[in-house]
């Protein structure tokens, strides 16, 4: 397998920036079709739910309660433990994320308060059909009932066969899912958005998708919030001399396996490593179950960056903004607070990306397609909403009044100055 080999130093500005361009946001025609679809279910509820399952797959029922406490039953112990153990790590480090609420004094008399609130509903939609990700639902449903969201809805598609993974099914009941629905795609996202005769509506959407679930969500988004578009999974390892090239190999292959469209990046000071890497590549592809996918991934987004130095090496990895970044370095500390833009870091050899999908607690919903240099995982936070709280005292609207006026008639809102004005003026008598 050879990875496409880029040589940073003889790249100029333009060519750095196109190497760089990237979105997690679907084409037009894809979002298109996807707004239509949305549209058509805001507009004919159930029916147009059930058209499009039967369309384009994913089925739509409710799943019920007896389904969810017999996959409990059939997913077997080994299954069991490992979802639970999952969902307790989760459980703990969002809980170390609950929002604290905040007095402050701006001026004497002039108190602000920020205070937050769970949401009522929310929805997650979690990847389904020919494949599971019990691990998704524990990722969206556990930070929402840890955030005090009191209906967290889980929405999958079936598979073709109709039928839904029983591993998934035990992590909704597990996670603590308050509805799971069979239904997928574009429809599932707009009648979780708009509600159906069947469906209420929620108030926020997360989790990942295909691109047509990504446009969906950038569809309904405004009638209902969203964490972020999710683009293809990525992988950016940032690597030496010293690093190991087989480990460098799989933390590539890791997250490639996602799909064909998934880049996997490795930045390296050493040219040599590269040869190395490519040679544990082609010894591990025959190994794995989805080689196909992998071959396809890597020859179509697989890269070999090679810089001059590590200083030009982070550079790059933060302009890159990965969504996962591994760092193979000799000082992986070291190197790991120089990175900035990132959706989750792997700090040396005990770190592999598969622990943070599934086991340290952490949340493995992360930012894709460059988003990562604004955006980050999904957390607590996501799950409800900040307010201001605004108590002023007489004295501490007196004290800021000469500025509420003069801005106000600076920019010719009249009312705006007369509202402050006002209060300090006695009540006309009829």
């Amino acid at each position: 397998m050879r990875l496409r080999r880029i040589e940073l130093a003889a790249l100029d500005r333009g060519e750095r920036a196109s190497l760089l361009r990237r979105s997690a946001v679907p084409d037009r025609e894809v979002r298109r079709f996807a707004t239509e679809i949305c549209d058509d279910v805001a507009e004919r509820g159930d029916a147009a739910v059930g058209e499009y399952g039967e369309r384009f797959g994913g089925g739509f029922r409710r799943v019920s309660e007896s389904e969810l406490d017999a996959a409990v039953a059939e997913a077997g112990r080994e299954i069991i433990d490992a979802i639970e153990s999952a969902v307790k790590n989760v459980r703990a480090y969002h809980t170390a994320q609950l929002p604290v609420d905040l007095d402050f004094e701006t001026a004497p008399g002039v108190t602000i308060r920020r205070r937050w609130t769970p949401m009522a509903r929310v929805g997650c939609y979690v990847p389904g059909g020919k494949a599971a990700y019990p691990s998704t639902v524990i990722m969206t449903v556990v930070p929402a009932k840890v955030a005090g969201a009191a209906e967290v809805v889980v929405c999958t598609p079936e598979s073709p066969e109709g039928t839904l993974n029983t591993a998934m099914l035990a992590a909704c009941r597990i996670a603590g899912a308050d509805e799971v629905w069979a239904m997928g795609g574009a429809q599932g996202i707009a009648a979780m958005a708009y509600g159906t005769e069947s469906v209420a509506p929620v108030e926020t959407i997360v989790g990942p998708g295909n691109s047509w679930v990504t446009a969906a969500k950038l569809a309904v988004y405004g009638v209902c919030a969203i964490d972020l578009p999710a683009g293809p999974s990525e992988v950016l390892v940032l690597a030496d001399r010293t690093s190991e090239a087989r480990l460098v190999a799989v933390d590539l292959l890791c997250q490639a396996e996602h799909g064909p469209d998934s880049p996997a990046v490795l930045v390296t000071t050493d040219p040599g490593l590269v040869d190395r890497v490519e040679t544990e590549l082609d010894r591990f592809l025959p190994k794995l179950d989805r080689a196909g996918i992998l071959e396809q991934a890597l020859e179509d987004h697989g890269w070999a960056v090679v810089a001059a130095d590590l200083a030009d090496a982070v550079s790059f990895a933060n302009e890159y903004a990965g969504e996962h970044v591994s760092i193979a370095t000799e000082h992986p500390e070291e190197v790991a607070k120089q990175v900035t833009a990132a959706g989750s870091v792997y700090i040396g050899r005990w770190a592999p990306e598969s622990a943070g999908d599934y086991a340290t607690g952490a949340n493995h919903v992360l930012p894709t397609g460059g988003l990562a240099a604004a955006c980050g995982p999904l957390s607590v936070e996501d799950f409800g909403s900040w307010r201001q709280e605004q108590h002023l005292t007489r004295d501490g609207l007196a004290g800021i009044a000469d500025t509420i006026t003069t801005l106000a008639t600076a920019e010719g809102l009249t009312a705006h100055r007369l509202s402050a004005q006002i209060r300090f003026e006695p009540e006309e008598q009829p």
